[in-house]
């Protein structure tokens, strides 16, 4: 766990703990993608899929990736 930055402390609760949510949230996302499974999510009342990406390789970047095709 990390340790919280001095002006995170000086937020309100409820702020840190959305903050808190949001950051586990995309933490949950990215290993989720690593592994090569689904990422579904809750939208406009409906399930939609936002996994459709493939898995990425450690250290790739978007610059370091090849493309379909190439």
């Amino acid at each position: 766990m990390k340790t919280p930055r001095k002006r995170c402390l000086d937020l309100p609760l409820e702020r840190r703990a959305l903050l808190a949510l949001r950051a586990a949230v995309k933490e949950a996302i990215a290993e989720r993608r690593r592994q090569g499974l689904p990422v579904y999510v809750w939208r406009d009342g409906k399930v939609v899929d936002i996994g459709k990406r493939r898995p990425r390789s450690p250290g790739a970047t978007p610059a370091t990736r090849r493309r379909k095709g190439s």
